[in-house]
């Protein structure tokens, strides 16, 4: 009888989930007809995933797999896949991305990325907000993102990047190897610690700084990470059900209160620093932050700076000088050239007056987009120019940067590292919107002055000290961790560094 019992509860259990798949299986097969139906051009979706297999079983980075669908909709504006089972629309065509990010802003103003903000309070800021809290919040912030307030801080990134030449300095005479994605990453935690809170945590001399550690957390690759933050973007009203965080709740503990003691301890000490705590503080007591006198703010921006994309960047753009060693050196003498005038300081017109710098450093967010895609969500019905779509209220827009920035049409021989892209003349022969590292538009990066600022200053410092060179652990060919959405070298970045040779 118990026999029979178990065998009769199992065989209920097996159908239960033979019918559920089937169930799913058989909605989605119907599911995926919506682009079809609407006579949109669409890329086949596979069960489960829809669209995004690869990434999904983590073959191949998010970034990736939309410059694969963007490769194979080729001719086309624009083209339907799904994320999953959710339908999105895949832009291809500049013109059209500008009509999205500007002219039409008002129906696409929104990321659609769902969170609950009592839950994850990190996840307020401005770079996931909507509609209003969005408008209000940003409209504040724009004065503190000025040329003046940079200016203002210059020094304390200048101080971190002494920080980073000296620590480079005992590798630099063995003439040894360094993973630069964990040095570089280093250095801007070392720039937000000092510039955000005003704190010197020295996180090279230190790798066991709160900072390093906390922050370092919040990319951290874990099975658990993935899973919860495939619920959070895919599944988000089972999300909403079970209030999960997309930022760990001990990680949102310690900046929450290093915030708050750090705030509290300058106002009970009448304490004034030269930092964005001081302007947030600023903001916080009376409602706004000023601009200096004659200084005009920085328009259409929005936060998203901080040590990952930052170190991103001087990442890949160190492997690129160090595969190309006729860029470096022309880099070098232009930075030589420009300290030589302070012996051998780097001020902050030095870096303004850096156009090669300039080139190089563009060329490497073209080749290496720290945000691969920009992700909108259309919030009131849009009729696309030119065509008879109509892009319904609550569908997902995906803009694919790494595939346009790849593009042969707008780059030629895309994959060749070539700062001169990047000429006056160059520039103005393709369209503005081939180019979007920082996004465009009321929504572009309000930290893009200030994480292009500490990238130019860390380079720059370097190089005027040191040569990097490949070596054998320097990945070849280039090969991203399909775990992670910013780009990121499989098992590190290796290059060797030495001491110059100053004759």
């Amino acid at each position: 009888m118990a026999l029979f019992l178990i065998s009769w509860i199992l065989g209920t259990f097996i159908i239960i989930i033979i019918s559920s798949v089937t169930g799913l299986y058989f909605y989605l097969l119907l599911n995926y007809s919506y682009w079809k139906k609407r006579g949109i051009y669409s890329l086949t979706p596979k069960f489960p995933f829809g669209n995004l297999g690869e990434t999904m079983t983590l073959k191949k980075p998010m970034g990736e797999t939309y410059a694969d669908i963007y490769k194979n909709a080729y001719g086309q504006r624009f083209v339907g896949i799904f994320h999953l089972h959710i339908p999105t629309l895949v832009i291809r065509d500049p013109e059209l991305i500008k009509m999205l990010l500007i002219k039409d802003f008002s129906s696409f103003h929104d990321r659609g990325i769902n969170f609950v903000e009592e839950v994850d309070p990190l996840t307020a800021n401005l770079f996931m907000l909507s509609g209003i809290k969005w408008e209000n919040l940003r409209r504040k912030l724009v004065p503190v993102f000025t040329s003046g307030k940079m200016k203002m801080m210059f020094q304390s990134i200048v101080d971190c990047g002494h920080q980073l030449r000296e620590y480079l300095e005992e590798t630099a005479s063995c003439g040894d190897v360094f993973d630069v994605k964990d040095v570089m990453a280093k250095y801007t935690t070392d720039v937000i610690a000092s510039c955000a809170f005003g704190i010197r945590c020295n996180c090279l001399e230190n790798p066991d700084a709160e900072f390093r550690k906390w922050g370092k957390k919040i990319f951290e690759p874990t099975t658990e990470s993935s899973i919860r933050n495939f619920i959070i973007f895919c599944l988000p009203s089972i999300a909403k059900f079970f209030k999960l965080a997309m930022v760990p709740h001990d990680v949102t503990k310690f900046f929450q209160t290093a915030v708050w003691e750090t705030v509290k301890y300058r106002e009970e000490n009448n304490i004034q620093c030269n930092d964005f705590l001081q302007l947030m503080i600023q903001l916080k007591n009376s409602g706004i932050c000023e601009a200096f006198e004659n200084e005009k703010p920085t328009e259409n921006t929005e936060t998203k700076g901080g040590f990952e994309t930052s170190s991103t960047t001087m990442t890949f753009c160190f492997y690129e000088l160090a595969l190309n060693t006729d860029i470096q050196n022309r880099l070098r003498d232009e930075i030589d050239n420009a300290t030589k005038k302070h012996d051998g300081n780097i001020t902050y017109d030095d870096i303004q007056e850096m156009t090669y710098l300039d080139k190089v450093v563009s060329e490497t967010l073209r080749k290496y987009p720290p945000f691969p895609l920009l992700n909108r969500e259309c919030t009131k019905k849009f009729h696309i120019p030119d065509s008879d779509v109509v892009i319904e209220k609550g569908t997902k827009i995906v803009i694919p940067i790494l595939g346009i920035h790849r593009d042969p049409e707008h780059y030629a021989a895309p994959d060749k590292f070539d700062p001169e892209r990047f000429s006056t003349e160059e520039k103005m022969k393709r369209h503005h919107y081939a180019y979007l590292p920082f996004g465009e538009g009321p929504r572009v990066c309000i930290g893009q002055r200030f994480g292009l600022m500490q990238a130019k200053v860390g380079i720059a410092l370097i190089l005027a000290n040191y040569e990097l060179e490949i070596c054998e652990k320097t990945p070849n060919p280039l090969v991203f961790d399909p775990k992670l959405f910013f780009p990121t070298a499989l098992n590190g970045m290796w290059l060797k560094i030495k001491k110059r040779n100053i004759t």
